[in-house]
């Protein structure tokens, strides 16, 4: 017997499109003042692998952050953290999570968040910014991510 969507002989179902609808003023409001009040925010999901990695990453850094984490209890309630999401989604024009920002301003993603520590970028806006970190770490961002990806 095999597993259903995992055939080479049958056709798959389409791929779930991402919502479209504009994001509630209420969302927009909502990122706008955590990103406002916050050095460091990450728009997180728990079961993430990507997210996963950013905070191992910031962990070994001791980089301290607020993550906003919209698969969570707290973001269930009324579909907070899918109006979050696509907030999120207007605001930075990208779909993916995590969605990181530095003082207010938006990084990116994960791989963005890595290119940006990696090349000293990051770094120069935790200072800017005031967060305290280990500036001594030298390990390449991409080594958190999941030991199942190919190498980049």
């Amino acid at each position: 017997m095999s597993t259903p969507g995992i055939r080479f002989d049958v056709s798959s179902a389409p791929a779930a499109v991402a919502p479209t609808a504009p994001a509630k003023p209420e969302a927009i409001a909502y990122v706008e003042r955590i990103v406002s009040e916050k050095s460091v925010v990450v728009f997180a999901l728990e079961w993430c692998e990507f997210c996963w990695s950013v905070r191992k990453m910031f962990a070994e850094a001791g980089i301290e952050y607020e993550s906003v984490d919209l698969d969570s209890t707290a973001y269930q309630k009324d579909n907070l953290g899918a109006d979050i999401r696509a907030a999120l989604r207007d605001t930075t024009g990208s779909l993916t999570i995590p969605q990181i920002f530095v003082g207010g301003q938006h990084i990116g993603g994960a791989t963005e968040t890595f290119d940006a520590f990696n090349d000293g970028s990051l770094k120069q806006r935790l200072d800017a910014n005031g967060v305290i970190f280990n500036q001594a770490m030298k390990e390449n961002a991409y080594s958190f991510l999941p030991k199942w990806l190919h190498p980049r």
